[in-house]
């Protein structure tokens, strides 16, 4: 019954969204984000824990607007996202560097014989950045979270995801499915920024923190040598977005002789690629995850 329930409550807001003007859905998602930020005092603090630990040198006042800017820039995503669903925002007309992003997917593509791993965050609209770079030459196997919500998953987040060629696996199959899709010549998406544990993952700094962080992609670029390129989307205006595409990350820490100071040393370094985007564009990045494991 949950399940139907919260299907139904998702199916309203896509109906909402088919007819209301743009400006009162981005209105109306900013009122509810930014109630969920007063309301929600766990999610609240763990955003603002987070982003004092990161910004040291700012002051509370300044970590209290950053927190609330966090919150709305999400509501623009989640606002975006859901006119993404229902065809009614041109993700082209979007990017406002699109031209030269294209060119540049077409010489990477061209020039990774051992295929492509997208490493990107849960930053700013990483949705528009999947299905863009799916639309324009680079079709990838996404790993994500399953849906708690069975019918969500199988009849809107799947097919929208799926919309322009991309392709997903869940993070319990992750590994083989990668290995599997580089092996055929594919490509590869995954966002590393989640807290993560077990044996697939080593502690490293970020944002000045150590952190448990996935090895996936230095064990894949150590054992199938794929481009591991770093792609971000940037919010540059309302409803603007310049797509950051760094060169390709090369480093295998030659330097080191052990394998396991290798994988940990070229994760590091994925960690500071990423960590630089984050810090040029601070309100843009899902500061509201339990990233450091913050006791509550």
């Amino acid at each position: 019954m949950r399940e139907k329930i919260e299907y139904a409550i998702i199916q309203f807001f896509l109906g909402v969204s088919k007819i209301a003007p743009k400006v009162l859905i981005y209105q109306c998602i900013r009122g509810l984000t930014l109630t969920v930020y007063h309301l929600d005092k766990k999610r609240r603090y763990i955003t603002i824990e987070n982003l004092k630990m990161a910004f040291p040198e700012k002051s509370d006042r300044e970590i209290g607007d950053l927190s609330k800017e966090v919150y709305r820039e999400l509501s623009k995503t989640i606002s975006e996202i859901l006119l993404m669903v229902v065809d009614r925002f041109d993700i082209d007309e979007a990017v406002v560097n699109r031209e030269e992003i294209i060119a540049k997917l077409q010489t990477a593509t061209q020039n990774a014989p051992r295929g492509i791993v997208a490493m990107t965050a849960h930053f700013s609209n990483w949705e528009l950045l999947a299905h863009f770079l799916a639309k324009h030459g680079l079709p990838m196997l996404v790993v994500g979270r399953e849906g708690n919500n069975k019918l969500i998953e199988k009849r809107i987040t799947q097919p929208f995801r799926k919309k322009y060629g991309n392709d997903t696996t869940t993070k319990k199959k992750a590994i083989l499915s990668m290995v599997k899709r580089l092996k055929s010549g594919g490509n590869v998406g995954i966002l590393i920024d989640q807290k993560a544990g077990g044996p697939n993952a080593v502690e490293v700094d970020f944002m000045g923190k150590p952190a448990q962080t996935i090895t996936s992609l230095a064990m894949l670029k150590q054992k199938l040598d794929p481009l591991i390129i770093p792609f971000f989307a940037a919010r540059v205006g309302e409803g603007k977005y310049k797509i950051i595409m760094r060169d390709p990350v090369e480093y295998r820490a030659e330097e080191e002789s052990d394998e396991a100071k290798k994988i940990e040393k070229m994760t590091a370094e994925y960690n500071k690629v990423m960590e630089s985007v984050i810090r040029e564009y601070p309100s843009q990045w899902f500061w509201m995850h339990n990233r450091w494991r913050i006791a509550l």
